[in-house]
């Protein structure tokens, strides 16, 4: 009994010096030692870069207001092909003959289609379906609204400009410190171009382009710092050559980050910046990109022989023959060696451009770099966002922001670091090509949204160094100031925040025009998808629901064999949501089938029904039994039938001037309305109540100009559109979209109307 009593004060005692004061007061120190230690202004800076992502996550989800659907056009291609990979794997796609496009000959994939964003949004989408998370969304029109890879494929470009705001932080924290950084984040956050692209459903190649230009321009330029060791800057070389390969994997505007690198090396050899670490770098960058490219079936060895690639090649050899020269001990010898390499770079350019191996850039890309090739290709130019930028487009990007820019440039090049003459670079060809096809201002949004916060950080700088000034006083009374007040200080920098304000905050004229309350950046966020609008570039009260509803009638009532003919606009949406084959799509990588379709649109019915019987004999060649059934035609008018201009009334010219390779093609049908000769009467370009318009016997004998009238007349009634169906039409119409009057309404007034036409082919065809 004893024994277990002195056990238990034996072990009590113990207990009692384990947990003395100073011993848990030594442990609590201790602990508290593994606190993570931050800096007010680390954590100050750490919250408002939080608060600019959240910023750029949430002002991007807007167009939820009209439904959680993809938009545009090329982003249902995506989304098949990611569809694809989820279901079939990571190889699949390179074997797979796309039989429901380009009808009867089918689409090669992997020829046709570049493999990284697809596999991108696929990783992706396998990520979080692993972790559980639920991407499912119901809709009463949609659908593909029960697949969840569709619906990942919607908040996926929201994801990316997330990422990317975040990358041009540390992008332009290199450039200029922490400010700059965090000025171009929030910046880019708000930028309409980018905005317009990145928007929630906008999943397309920029989602990710924009992102890897930012971190391939990162990781360059680190490479190339000579402060790191070697060994890091060995590092950063292969993640810029990895991330300039993804782009090339992911994106035809690939070319540009290229051709950038390029003209910066060059600028570099000229500025007398060569140095062994900028050799190892080129290497490292371009080897890998371009052996990634090489394994690209789009691209393949063509793209190696494009003459941006070879002038790699070329500059790569001008930079080791330099190298060689730094090692060599007499200036004969580096003569000798400097003439023999010119005379021989020379000698194999001339070689291969003789022998045909040296490719010049073709299509949208020649146009990109001389805006007059536009002219000598309709396909191109009738493309809305392959056309030149005004420069209001610009200002209305930027606003008061575009003061700052000419700003930038100038504290850039006072200060010429390398990263400094990479972004004027980078801004200088930005502008340039954004003005020649105003789709790529969102190239130049990054390299703005840079200069415009360098050139906001050194403005601001002084006046904010004057603000944390203490005076310098003696005694109580005398005091020494600097020559520019605290007072003058602070206004300059209300003056500054007010006109930041008239960008962000304050709604444009433009959009008080429109009765839109909203500044500038969130007017252009909030905007419904393509497909919730049905084409029409309004905001409407709620979804116009003509091309869903025609596309879910296609899906579900049309043959499963269908084959639907239309122009290429509707070719994705008809083939991912109609679930039907067709005849040409957005992809457009046949301009001939392009314009045979063209062609049969303004053709009479006899030469039509010829056109579409060609189609069928070589799809019977091929061992098909299906023929073109269906045409689907869409058009836009108000209540009275006159033409708005958003469907094939305005879309017709560019089918003649493709079909025909002219643009000047379309006159022979009407000059401006279809079937219709426009007369001015006043000669003063625009029309009036006096205008005339003689009918053109070409146009109103096409087949389009009669779905169009018929279309019309359906909506409408016979009392405003008199229409009376030719005889012996080979064609029926099956269907036509929205015929409840109270949607129109809601669509502004405007008919958006979807017509889907049978093909009843005569006997003798």
């Amino acid at each position: 009994m004893s024994l277990c009593w002195e056990r238990g004060y034996y072990s009590m005692s113990a207990i009692r010096r384990l947990l003395s004061r100073e011993k848990i007061s030594g442990f609590l120190e201790r602990l508290g030692g593994l606190r993570v230690k931050i800096s007010h202004a680390a954590l100050l800076e750490f919250s408002i870069l939080i608060l600019i992502l959240v910023l750029a996550f949430t002002i991007r989800l807007l167009p939820i207001r009209w439904g959680y659907y993809i938009s545009e056009f090329d982003p249902y291609w995506q989304y098949r092909l990611t569809k694809d990979i989820v279901n079939n794997g990571y190889t699949h796609w390179l074997t797979w003959q796309d039989t429901m496009s380009w009808w009867p000959w089918g689409k090669n994939v992997a020829a046709a289609s570049f493999p990284g964003l697809p596999m991108t949004m696929a990783t992706f989408y396998n990520f979080f379906h692993a972790l559980g998370v639920p991407m499912l969304q119901s809709s009463p029109v949609d659908p593909l609204a029960a697949d969840p890879v569709y619906n990942f494929v919607v908040i996926f470009p929201v994801i990316m400009a997330t990422l990317t705001v975040l990358a041009i932080y540390f992008f332009g924290k290199d450039i200029g410190g922490k400010e700059v950084g965090l000025f171009a984040a929030f910046f880019l956050a708000l930028n309409a171009s980018y905005i317009g692209r990145t928007s929630l459903g906008f999943s397309d190649d920029e989602t990710i382009g924009v992102f890897g230009i930012i971190l391939f321009s990162l990781f360059f330029l680190r490479s190339i710092d000579t402060e790191r060791p070697l060994k890091t800057s060995t590092l950063y070389g292969i993640a810029s050559g990895l991330t300039l390969g993804y782009i090339i994997a992911s994106w035809g505007a690939s070319r540009y980050p290229v051709g950038l690198a390029l003209v910066f090396v060059v600028v570099l050899l000229l500025l007398r910046r060569y140095s062994t670490r900028l050799l190892i770098s080129y290497a490292a960058t371009f080897g890998i990109a371009l052996f990634i490219a090489l394994n690209v079936p789009k691209l393949g060895v063509a793209f190696l022989q494009e003459e941006t690639n070879l002038a790699a090649l070329g500059i790569f050899l001008v930079l080791f023959a330099i190298e060689v020269t730094r090692h060599m001990k007499t200036v004969k010898m580096k003569s000798v060696f400097a003439v023999g390499f010119v005379v021989l770079i020379v000698a194999v350019f001339l070689t291969l451009s003789y022998l045909g191996y040296a490719k010049s850039l073709s299509g949208k890309y020649a146009a990109v770099l001389n805006p007059f090739a536009r002219l000598f290709s309709p396909v191109v130019s009738s493309v809305q966002e392959q056309r030149p930028a005004a420069w209001g487009s610009i200002y209305y990007d930027l606003g008061i922001g575009i003061l700052f820019i000419p700003v930038g440039f100038y504290f850039a090049a006072q200060n010429p670091t390398n990263r400094n003459i990479y972004l004027i670079l980078f801004g200088l060809t930005g502008i340039y090509f954004a003005s020649t096809m105003v789709r790529l201002l969102l190239i130049l949004a990054p390299a703005l949204c840079l200069l415009w916060a360098l050139a906001l950080t050194r403005v601001l700088k002084p006046f904010v160094t004057l603000l944390r000034e203490k005076p310098i006083s003696f005694g109580k009374k005398m005091r020494i100031q600097t020559h520019v007040g605290k007072e003058f200080s602070a206004f300059f920098l209300i003056l500054i925040l007010g006109l930041l304000a008239v960008t962000f905050v304050f709604p444009s004229a433009e959009s008080r025009a429109r009765g839109s309350p909203m500044p500038r950046v969130f007017d252009q966020a909030y905007i419904p998808s393509t497909i919730a609008a049905s084409s029409l570039p309004i905001k409407p009260d709620q979804i116009v629901p003509d091309w869903l509803d025609a596309l879910a009638w296609m899906r579900y009532n049309l043959p499963s064999d269908a084959v639907v003919a239309s122009w290429w606009d509707y070719g994705y949406w008809i083939t991912m949501i109609g679930n039907k084959t067709t005849l040409i799509d957005n992809a457009t990588i046949n301009t001939t089938q392009i314009a045979l379709v063209g062609k049969m649109f303004l053709s009479n019915q006899t030469n039509a029904i010829q056109i579409l019987h060609w189609f069928n004999g070589n799809a019977s060649n091929r061992g098909y039994s299906n023929k073109v059934s269906y045409i689907v035609v869409f058009s836009t008018f108000d209540s009275n039938g006159n033409d708005i201009g958003y469907g094939e009334e305005s879309k017709w010219r560019w089918m003649a001037n493709i079909a025909f390779n002219s643009l000047d093609a379309y006159k022979q049908f009407g000059n401006y309305t279809l079937g219709k000769d426009w007369v001015d009467s006043n000669k003063n370009g625009q029309p009036d109540q006096n205008d005339q318009f003689p009918a053109n016997a070409t146009g109103v004998n096409t087949v389009l100009y009669q779905f169009l009238q018929w279309g019309k007349s359906e909506r409408l009634g016979v009392s405003k559109i008199q229409f009376q169906k030719p005889a012996n039409f080979p064609f029926e119409l099956v269907y036509w979209s929205q015929k409840d009057s109270s949607s129109v309404i809601t669509a502004g007034g405007i008919n958006a109307l979807v017509c889907v036409f049978k093909v009843d082919y005569p006997a003798q065809t």
